[in-house]
């Protein structure tokens, strides 16, 4: 047996980049491995950097998807779609077991640091709010912790001009023939829809013949699947701020967990949560 060390150029692995376009070039490590900038002298700090910045980079993807789900199902092809709102939930999931690494940080730790967060907190994420007005839950007050940025506002306001995921399905309802009551004349899409019982019927016959309307069903549960990850995300936020700083005030001048517990009760999908109970 050759004691020689295995050398993977001789396998045809490239080896010189001086010229070349590397790994590291693709994806412009040194700017995101540059990113990290923690302002006291916290061992913990650096956990709460990577923990907040993959995130938002897992949210990044996540809007890129429902943002092409809601394409596809505007234009007739929620195939497509099928698969992307899958991707979104996984990504909650991933962001789910994210909090598992957050939650070895322990109250005395994280108080190391924490004067030094000042005012910023996640409840700032714009992307965060995003996602929440993509599928749905548009509530303009949430615009607020915003307004000192006219980019960020004009990109939130350009999704509440348009139909959230929700409103795109129940516009394929309709399209397919569906009575969806009220939902099919509305025109203002800034404004958190009421829900409505045409819609709660409507899906009710959908899931009473799956075979029938197969597209329908199958769009229904991925949105199900969306939003059931998005719950456990929420709630693995709440136990986690609970674990760490109990029922302190949030630094950016939320209740803290009583805020995060308030947003438990939001659901995106109403009839879909309901039509469970009336079949």
């Amino acid at each position: 047996m050759s004691s020689k060390p295995y050398d993977p150029g001789e396998d045809g692995a490239e080896m010189s980049f001086r010229e070349k376009m590397s790994y590291s070039d693709y994806l412009h490590l040194e700017k995101v491995l540059d990113a990290q900038e923690p302002i006291s002298a916290a061992h913990d700090e650096l956990l709460f950097i990577i923990q907040h910045q993959t995130s938002e980079l897992w949210m990044k993807l996540a809007i890129h998807e429902i943002t092409s789900a809601i394409e596809a199902i505007r234009n007739d092809d929620p195939q497509p779609a099928f698969k992307m709102l899958t991707r979104v939930a996984r990504i909650f999931e991933q962001l789910n077991n994210a909090w598992d690494v957050l939650r070895t940080m322990t109250p005395s730790e994280y108080t190391e640091f924490r004067a030094s967060l000042g005012q910023s907190s996640g409840f700032q994420s714009y992307q965060y709010r995003a996602i929440e007005f993509l599928a749905g839950n548009r509530n303009v007050a949430m615009l607020g912790p915003h307004a000192h940025r006219p980019d960020i506002i004009e990109k939130l306001e350009g999704i509440l001009a348009h139909p959230s995921l929700y409103d795109e399905a129940l516009m394929l309802l309709s399209r397919r023939g569906f009575d969806i009551g009220e939902d099919a004349a509305r025109t203002d899409w800034r404004t958190k829809r009421p829900e409505n019982e045409q819609v709660l019927e409507a899906w009710k016959q959908v899931y009473s013949a799956p075979g029938t309307y197969w597209e329908l069903y199958e769009l229904a549960e991925k949105l199900v699947d969306f939003e059931d990850y998005f719950r456990r995300w929420r709630f693995n936020h709440v136990t986690t701020v609970e674990r760490v700083i109990g029922f302190k005030r949030g630094t950016g001048g939320t209740s803290g967990t009583s805020y995060l517990k308030k947003m438990l009760e939001v659901e995106l999908f109403p009839e879909l949560w309901r039509v469970r109970t009336v079949l």
